[in-house]
């Protein structure tokens, strides 16, 4: 496993996080291939913030990126050009990455605050009684926050207010790490452990419950297999990784597995209609038909370089590694197509796409966008 587990107490429930500990006798990433590009790509525009200590993964709406940083500020930005749209400041630390509709954006402190802002203005603040991993989703006048003990709460977004709770019988032990926390179509998509819950977003019900993985193991920590965000939708299909468990994809629209696959990692997987693409533990890459989870490929190239998550995008795959480089692979068979540096920093989080600009952030707080051709 590429990082030690941790214990720590969250409110009543023990919590193992997948990151902050690193071993002394982990292998060393494998050297980098020479390179020659087989497609075009540079970088169009990159930006800083203050160091991340939390993967962020930025949200990207209607042109504008919403990102968040360590040291409490909350930043939109112009997609295409990196320009700053507005800047908001929540006063304390933020632990989780932000969500937003467009209009407001929603994050979560150190002290378990969550705070609300429009325009980079704070509307409202509410004390949460756990801590929070998984960035809040602000959806249909909503902003849903789930705590480390899987809790899910879902205030009005212009006042507050609390309109709803959702608890659920769970282990004791769970993933301190950004779960799955979606909307599709008029259902919220929730990650509860191994299993994705379909919730009725507007009074919090149940209406389908699926397993993605199945825990194996003798001990808790073992059978640890809770889903990991952000997942990918295409079409009714949603695709995503229960951690160092297994890949798999469900249909939403009927609630129903698709095809799940046994296999380690702990970093989101990336997909579009035809290919679901992640790495293992050991930063083996594999590929799976969407249709069915198939093996299409796998690749060795970048073993042990600490991937990130992936994303898919047109003929390539793209993942960031610990010395800050993006590689962007070949759908075809993984091959490296091209490669472009950051900061020399590790690519946190995953790569996200507006139009055909690929943006990543990095541990120094580097936003980078590129623009593959």
């Amino acid at each position: 496993m590429r990082t030690l587990l941790l214990r720590c107490m969250a409110v009543a429930a023990v919590v193992v996080t997948a990151a902050g500990c690193s071993s002394t006798d982990k292998p060393k990433p494998t050297p980098l291939e020479t390179v020659t590009p087989a497609i075009a790509g540079r970088q169009v525009w990159s930006v800083r913030l203050d160091t991340l200590t939390f993967p962020l993964v930025p949200t990207v709406r209607e042109g504008e990126i919403t990102l968040a940083s360590g040291d409490g500020n909350v930043v939109t930005l112009q997609a295409d050009s990196g320009a700053e749209i507005w800047r908001g400041n929540v006063g304390g630390r933020i632990v989780a990455g932000v969500g937003t509709d467009g209009r407001v954006a929603a994050v979560v402190t150190r002290d378990n605050e969550l705070v609300v802002l429009e325009r980079g203005g704070v509307k409202w603040r509410h004390r949460l009684n756990a801590r929070v991993a998984t960035p809040p989703l602000v959806a249909g006048e909503r902003v849903f926050v789930m705590g480390v003990d899987r809790i899910v709460n879902a205030f009005d977004a212009l006042d507050g207010k609390l309109l709803w709770k959702l608890q659920r019988p769970g282990d004791a032990l769970t993933l301190s790490q950004a779960s799955v926390l979606a909307p599709y179509k008029d259902t919220l998509l929730v990650g509860q452990g191994p299993r994705l819950v379909g919730v009725d977003p507007l009074r919090g019900t149940v209406r389908w419950d699926v397993a993605v993985a199945t825990p194996r193991g003798t001990n808790e920590v073992e059978r640890l297999a809770d889903l990991i965000g952000p997942l990918q939708r295409h079409g009714e299909s949603v695709c995503m990784r229960a951690f160092q468990s297994s890949v798999g994809c469900v249909n939403a629209e009927r609630g129903a597995l698709q095809w799940s696959k046994n296999v380690g990692g702990v970093q989101a997987v990336g997909a579009d209609a035809d290919l679901v693409v992640g790495a293992d533990g050991s930063d083996r890459i594999t590929a799976w038909r969407a249709s069915n989870g198939d093996i299409a490929w796998t690749s060795e190239r970048l073993m042990y370089r600490q991937l990130s998550g992936a994303l898919v995008i047109g003929r390539t795959v793209i993942f960031g590694d610990v010395e800050g480089q993006v590689h962007f692979l070949d759908r075809q068979n993984g091959a490296t197509l091209l490669r472009l540096p950051t900061d020399g920093s590790p690519v946190l989080g995953a790569p996200v796409r507006w139009g055909n600009t690929v943006i990543v952030t990095t541990r120094n707080g580097g936003v980078f966008a590129f623009r593959p051709e």
